[in-house]
């Protein structure tokens, strides 16, 4: 990890590792993962897939912890090039707990904005996303959008989300001078980001075009709890540790108006339901 590199993490929560995997290697993960949807589990999928249905994501839904039973997934959620890219920007050892892979063809969808700790619940600090690209992403396909800074925020409480552009229904509010940001990506790229940073994208407005994605979720080693759903957690060897499971939803922050600045003051409890995790 280069100096440059943590530097920009640190600043704006999130770093892309350019070309991390091969040409022939992302090549490989494509065709892998457009054969295995036919055969995942029911319940480590959305849906279907439903080949009739009129919203893509019903005809490609996305997978969820195929790591738990498929090999290809576990080889690539322990990689040594993210454990070292991990190390380098957290300073130590990653857990893994989650494997999820989007298809969002043309026409889809986006998630609004969001921030993974929502839902993963990670304590003490938070969690972090490998997010790799499958395929070219730039904003015709709906790329990734990060609002840099955003890594220093709590988790924010959340309000309903426009589902006519994205397919979950919560979002976090932004004062108007904090602004989402795309980031074009080609396949093999990996983006890394905290899990506090607020991030999303926009619906697929591409008439041929997919943009599938693979993303790690991991925890620091020195965490003590995560939500239930990212259990078992393994060590990058693949062996399994006991962590305790979060519990409930933690407080959440809400923008107030300090002397005309934007600022969060904590308030409430959030709560999550699995059909968004």
């Amino acid at each position: 990890m280069s100096v440059s590199s943590a530097t920009q993490f640190d600043l704006d929560g999130y770093v892309v590792a350019r070309g991390l995997f091969s040409a022939e290697e992302t090549a490989q993960l494509r065709d892998h993962y457009m054969a295995v949807r036919h055969r995942a589990p029911v319940r480590h999928r959305e849906s279907g897939p439903d080949a009739t249905a009129r919203d893509p994501l019903r005809r490609y839904p996305r997978l969820a912890q195929m790591h738990r039973w498929d090999e290809t997934t576990l080889r690539w959620l322990l990689d040594p090039r993210i454990r070292d890219r991990l190390v380098g920007l957290l300073g130590v050892e990653p857990y893994a707990v989650q494997s999820m892979l989007y298809f969002k063809p043309a026409g889809s969808r986006g998630q609004a904005l969001h921030q993974d700790n929502f839902y993963l619940k990670v304590e003490p600090g938070t969690c972090m996303a490998a997010w790799t690209a499958l395929d070219r992403t730039d904003a015709d396909n709906g790329c990734m959008m990060v609002v840099p800074g955003s890594q220093r925020w709590p988790v924010l409480c959340t309000e309903k989300a426009d589902t006519a552009v994205s397919f979950t229904d919560v979002t976090v509010p932004l004062p108007d001078r904090h602004d989402a940001v795309e980031v074009e990506m080609e396949p093999g790229d990996v983006l890394f980001f905290n899990g506090s940073l607020v991030h999303g994208s926009l619906p697929n407005r591409s008439t041929d075009r997919f943009r599938r994605a693979l993303i790690g979720h991991y925890i620091q080693a020195d965490a003590r709890q995560v939500a239930q759903y990212y259990h078992p957690v393994l060590r990058m060897d693949g062996s399994a540790v006991e962590l305790d499971v979060s519990e409930g939803g933690g407080e959440c922050g809400v923008w107030v108006d300090a002397d005309g600045e934007p600022a969060i003051a904590m308030t409430g409890r959030h709560t999550v339901t699995r059909k968004h995790e």
